[in-house]
Parts: C-alpha cells; structure tokens; sequence
C-alpha cells in the first residue's frame, strides 16, 4: 500500500531509543574506555541495532562526542546578569559533567589516541570545549560592557584561569567542595584590579 510505504520511508526516530543509545555510550565509555568500547557494544546494550547507531552518527567517535554535547548545559542558567554567579554555575556544570561521565579518563584517552584518531580530539572540542568556553566568555564580554572589568582585558587567559584550577588540582588530588567560587573569586579579582589601575 502506498500509505504503509510512506509510512516506512518517513518514519520518525525514536527519542526514546536516541537517548537509550547516548546513555549506554557513555556508560560503556567509562566503564570500557574508548578503545574497547564499540559500536555493537553500545548497540547491544541499548537494545537497537547496529544499523539504527549508524542512521544516527556515522562513527564512534561522532556518537561518543554527540553523547557529550547532549549533556552539556541542560539545565544550567547562566544569563541572570551577576557575573559571579553566571560563572560559578558554569563552572560547576562543567565539574558535575566532568564526573557523571569519568571525564578526566576521557580527556587522557583523547589525547593518547591524537595520533591514531584525531577526528576524536577534535570533536570534542568543538562540542564540549569550546562552547563552554564561550558561555563563561560570554559571560564576561557582559561584565566588559558593564563596566566590572576594563575593556582590553585577555578573555581568553581568563577563561583558561577559570578551568584550569580544576584540572591541576584534579591531578593533584585535591578538587574540593567550593573550587568553582574560590576560582571565580580569584580570576574577578584580578580583573577587577586591573580595572582600578
């Protein structure tokens, strides 16, 4: 029948079995690491078909940062117009990010695989990096026009100052309750002074 083939041809995708999939992939990615987790793992676990992933993403690496970026900044406000409090919310989206998906692990396993598969590293910055490092840039062209910071000031330098304590004291074993305010403190701070002088 002509409506039935319709029907198939149009049919619309699950969201449902979209977000089975993003989960388990990010499931597997922590537990397995990227280079044992594949498509038919997640496939398997998700209970759809290998042939459904590919409808959807066409390689791993394109799932696996697609599954990240569906994370990123659901349900954080940032636009309430207090800069500190735009950037600690930010900030402490990227942590809870950072931990429900073994980030860290993931940041070492991109880098290790750079060689082998760079189409991976550069994905997840353009989805996951780089958009969060517009939101606290955003956030600080804001405080520019308002006048808590002069204008000229090296955004870029302060975004990095604002993510980077995570990561050293990560790797020093020593992230602590209440690190996305101390570093928003201390990056306005500077600012700050640098708009007095």
């Amino acid at each position: 029948m002509p409506e039935t083939s319709a029907r198939a041809a149009g049919r619309p995708r699950s969201p449902e079995k979209e977000a089975a999939i993003l989960r388990e992939a990010l499931r597997l990615l922590s537990t397995e690491g990227y280079a044992r987790m594949t498509l038919q793992l997640v496939a398997d676990a998700a209970g759809v078909s290998k042939s459904t992933i590919h409808l959807r993403w066409q390689t791993k690496a394109d799932l696996v940062t697609a599954a990240l970026e569906a994370m990123r900044m659901v349900h954080t406000e940032a636009g309430s117009g207090d800069t500190r409090a735009d950037l600690v919310a930010i900030l402490e989206d990227f942590e809870r990010t950072i931990e429900q998906v073994n980030g860290m692990a993931l940041i070492g396993t991109c880098l290790a695989e750079e060689g082998r598969a760079p189409e991976l590293l550069q994905l997840l910055r353009e989805r996951t990096v780089l958009p969060r490092r517009e939101l606290l840039r955003e956030v600080l062209e804001r405080a520019v026009a308002a006048g808590e910071v002069r204008s000229g000031v090296d955004l870029e330098g302060a975004v990095s100052a604002l993510l980077g304590p995570y990561y050293a004291d990560h790797l020093a074993g020593r992230v602590a309750p209440g690190w996305a305010p101390a570093a928003v403190d201390l990056v306005l701070a500077g600012l700050r002074q640098a708009a007095r002088a």
